[in-house]
């Protein structure tokens, strides 16, 4: 009778926690405000222009327990565009790059999460752009915060070339790739 009395507190201990955890990670997940998603151009190894997104909406659906059942969604204001050259804002935004004045957002659905090895991930999923959508993979990081359970660290990349989204190709020795930049961290969402 002892051992099952044992037993019983023993499933009802790891129930508990097994609750507690999915209760932990398996929820909406918003990018913290102090999260950075940015883009560079590179022409011969030297950086041209650095850009980063200041208004983004964020989702995160995740369980590091079933990561193929997440999903991911950002949607980024193309206004809301600061770049390490401000004086090439006009040209980044002009039509012959973002178009701003017809596209207003950028927008990744992510379509698949496959896990690499530990916190190591490869989020698949469409990039739209320029009203232009294409496949794109972000090798990704997910990582508990060491100071804070309840955030997610994460560091997320993926290559692009800007002429497969209707963007002006080569220009004056400006890099046809565009690497896209995800760091910072997920939250809870309210």
């Amino acid at each position: 009778m002892e051992n099952s009395a044992k037993r019983l507190t023993k499933y009802f201990t790891a129930f508990l926690c097994l609750a507690m955890c999915s209760q932990l990670y398996a929820t909406n997940w918003t990018l913290t405000p102090s999260s950075q998603i940015s883009f560079g151009i590179k022409s011969v190894g030297l950086s041209i222009v650095e850009g980063r997104f200041n208004q983004v909406q964020s989702q995160l659906v995740f369980d590091p327990e079933l990561p193929q059942r997440g999903l991911a969604t950002l949607v980024l204001d193309v206004d809301s565009l600061s770049l390490s050259k401000p004086s090439l804002k006009g040209l980044i935004l002009g039509s012959e790059f973002f178009d701003a004045a017809e596209f207003k957002q950028v927008t990744f659905k992510s379509t698949s999460i496959k896990p690499i090895a530990y916190a190591k991930y490869q989020i698949y999923g469409n990039l739209t752009l320029r009203g232009v959508t294409k496949p794109v993979i972000f090798d990704t990081t997910l990582t508990p915060t060491a100071n804070n359970a309840k955030l997610l660290d994460v560091r997320a990349t993926t290559t692009i070339n800007r002429s497969d989204f209707g963007m002006r190709k080569a220009l004056g020795g400006v890099g046809e790739q565009v690497t896209i930049q995800l760091k910072g961290q997920w939250k809870p969402a309210q």
